[in-house]
C-alpha cells in the first residue's frame, strides 16, 4: 500500500469519527492506518522512541495514561515539571480546601433546605480522607442540583410586590406583606385546593394518566385561580368521568384472569359433583348455583371472591360424599390455588411500571418520554442541543409472515444490539413502539444525526440475520431531526417522524435529515 493510500484512508477515519482535520487529529488517523498497513515510519515511532530514554517509572506512568502522541507526551511532562516543587503543590490544595470549606459553610447558611444539607454532608466528607469516588458522587450532586434548582416559586409572590430572584432577602422586604395577605391567603388556600384536585384526578387503579386529565391537571397547577371560574367546572367533571372509566378498565382487566380461574374451578367442580349421587338434593342445588355463576359476568374482585366462599361453604356443609373425590383432585386444586395467588402478584406488580421494553432490554417509549423531557429542560436552560433519530425496519411485516413471530422477535432483538453497540455512553437509545426504534443523541447536530444513523444502516445491511438455518435479508430506514431547528420537542419528535416516513417512501435503506 502506498503512502498516497495511507493518508487517503486516514481522512476517511476522521470523517466518519467526526473529527476535525487538525494536525493532531491527523496524525492519530495517519499512524493507526499506516500501522493496520504494516508500514512503519519514524513520524509514528518518536513517542517509542522517546519514551524509551524514560526511566522505568516514567514508562510506566505513561502506559497507565495510554499516551498516544507528541503532544500528549509533551502535556505530559510538561505537568510533570509543573509539580515539581511538592511544597508549593501541598499548599495551594491546602488553601483550595479551605476554600472549598467557607464556600461551604456560606451555602450551609443560605435559606434552601436541600442545599444546606449538601453543604453539612461536603464538609464531612472534606474533614476526612474521601477517596476519588466518593468526591466525584458528591461532585455529582452538586451538577444535578444546579442542573434541576427551579426558583419559579418566588413568581407567586410578583402580586405581593417586586421580586428579585437573585436576592432573597431584598425580595422579602419588598413584599406588600399588609395590605395584601387576604390576597396571600386566598391565593395559598386555591393553591391547596388545587393540589389536592389534582391528586383526586390521579387513576387509583390504572397505570397509566389519560393525556386529557395530564393537560387539566397541568392547567390547574399552573393557575389555581381558574378553580373561581364557572368554565373549569365542565372540564372537570369530564377528567372525574376519564378517572373513573380507566379504573373501571384496569380492574375490567384483572379480574378477566381471575374470572377465568374461576370458570375453570366451577367446571371441574360440576365435573365431581355430576360423577357423584346425583339423586341428593343439596348437591343439584350446588350445581344450579355454579351454572348461574358462569352465566352471570364478574366485574368486581369482591363478587369474585364471595362466589368462591358461597361455594367453598355449600361444599363443606352440604356435599360430604364429594371428600373422597376432592382429594383425589387434590394436586389440582392446589395447583389452581397457587395460580390464584400468582395472578394477584402479577396484578400487584402491574401497577409498578418498568423503564425497560421486555423483548429488547432497550428503554421501552414511557422511559425515552422522560428523557426526551429532561433533555428539552436542559435545552431550554442551557441551550444544550440535540438531535432525535427514528429507526424502522424494513418490511418488518413480511418477516412475520414468512418466517413467523419468533423470527420477527428474533430480529428486533438483534437490532436493538446494533444500535446499542454504535450509541455512545450518554445517547439514549429504546424501542419507540412495534418496530420502530429511537435514539435521543446528546450535544449533537443532524449532521451528526446522519453519521450516526448512517453506520447502523451500513452495518444492519452487512449483518447476516440466521434463523433456524434461513439467512433473513434486513435494511433499516431513518429520519434525523436536531432540536435547535425546531420551534418545541414535539415539533421536533414529528419532523423525525416525517423524514422517516419519507426515507420509506423514496426506496427505504436510507437516512433523510430536516
Amino acid at each position: 500500500m502506498t503512502i498516497q493510500a495511507i493518508i487517503k484512508k486516514a481522512v476517511k477515519r476522521l470523517e466518519l469519527e467526526g473529527k476535525l482535520l487538525t494536525p493532531d487529529f491527523y496524525a492519530e488517523a495517519f499512524c493507526k492506518e499506516a500501522t493496520k498497513a504494516g508500514i512503519n515510519t519514524e513520524d509514528c515511532s518518536h513517542v517509542k522512541k522517546f519514551t524509551s530514554t524514560l526511566n522505568k517509572d516514567f514508562q510506566k506512568e505513561l502506559t497507565q495514561y495510554h499516551i498516544k502522541s507528541m503532544s500528549e507526551l509533551a502535556r505530559f511532562l510538561i505537568s510533570k515539571l509543573n509539580r515539581t516543587n511538592s511544597s508549593h503543590c501541598a499548599d495551594l490544595l491546602e488553601s483550595n480546601t479551605v476554600f472549598t470549606k467557607r464556600v461551604l459553610q456560606v451555602v450551609e447558611v443560605l435559606h434552601n433546605r436541600q442545599a444546606s444539607e449538601m453543604a453539612k454532608k461536603s464538609l464531612d466528607l472534606l474533614s476526612r480522607e474521601a477517596s476519588p469516588s466518593e468526591i466525584d458522587q458528591y461532585r455529582q450532586l452538586w451538577v444535578n442540583f444546579i442542573t434541576t434548582y427551579d426558583d419559579t416559586f418566588l413568581t407567586k409572590l410578583h402580586s405581593l410586590g417586586d421580586i428579585d430572584t437573585k436576592d432573597l432577602k431584598s425580595s422579602i422586604e419588598n413584599l406588600n406583606i399588609n395590605d395584601s395577605s387576604a390576597g396571600l391567603a386566598h391565593s395559598m388556600e386555591l393553591s391547596s385546593i388545587a393540589s389536592l384536585l389534582v391528586s383526586s384526578l390521579v387513576p387509583s387503579i390504572a397505570s397509566s394518566v389519560n393525556d386529557k386529565i395530564a393537560g387539566i391537571s397541568e392547567k390547574i397547577k399552573k393557575n389555581p385561580s381558574l378553580l373561581e371560574s364557572v368554565s373549569i367546572e365542565s372540564e372537570i367533571k369530564s377528567a372525574i368521568s376519564l378517572r373513573i372509566a380507566l379504573d373501571k378498565e384496569s380492574v375490567k382487566e384483572m379480574v378477566e384472569s381471575l374470572d377465568g380461574v374461576l370458570d375453570k374451578l366451577s367446571l371441574r367442580l360440576i365435573d365431581m359433583i355430576e360423577s357423584s349421587d346425583k339423586s341428593t338434593k343439596e348437591i343439584q342445588h350446588i350445581k344450579s348455583e355454579l351454572e348461574a355463576y358462569n352465566e352471570e359476568p364478574i366485574t368486581n374482585f369482591k363478587v369474585a371472591h364471595k362466589k368462591l366462599y358461597t361455594i367453598a361453604i355449600a361444599l363443606e356443609e352440604n356435599t360430604q360424599a364429594l371428600s373422597k373425590n376432592l382429594k383425589s383432585h387434590s394436586t389440582e386444586v392446589k395447583a389452581l390455588s397457587l395460580k390464584i395467588e400468582k395472578l394477584e402478584s402479577e396484578l400487584e406488580q402491574s401497577r409498578e411500571e418498568s423503564k425497560e421494553d421486555f423483548l429488547t432490554k432497550l428503554y421501552n417509549k414511557r422511559a425515552l418520554d422522560e428523557f426526551m423531557s429532561l433533555k428539552e429542560a436542559e435545552y431550554e436552560r442551557y441551550g444544550h442541543n440535540f438531535s432525535i433519530v427514528m429507526f424502522d425496519i424494513d418490511f418488518f411485516k413480511a418477516v412475520n409472515d414468512n418466517h413467523g413471530h419468533d423470527a420477527g422477535d428474533a430480529i428486533l432483538t438483534a437490532f436493538a444490539k446494533i444500535l446499542k453497540s454504535e450509541a455512545r455512553n450518554v445517547d439514549i437509545v429504546g424501542r419507540f413502539g412495534g418496530e420502530e426504534f429511537m435514539a435521543i443523541l446528546e450535544s449533537t447536530d443532524a449532521s451528526g444525526g446522519v453519521i450516526f444513523a448512517e453506520k447502523v444502516r451500513k452495518k444492519v445491511q452487512k449483518a447476516k440475520f440466521m434463523y433456524k438455518q434461513t439467512r433473513i435479508e434486513l435494511t433499516v430506514s431513518a429520519g434525523v431531526c436536531e432540536r435547535k431547528n425546531n420551534s418545541s420537542l414535539q415539533n421536533t419528535i414529528n419532523s423525525a417522524d416525517e423524514s422517516l416516513y419519507k426515507a420509506k417512501k423514496d426506496g427505504r435503506n436510507r437516512v433523510v435529515k430536516k
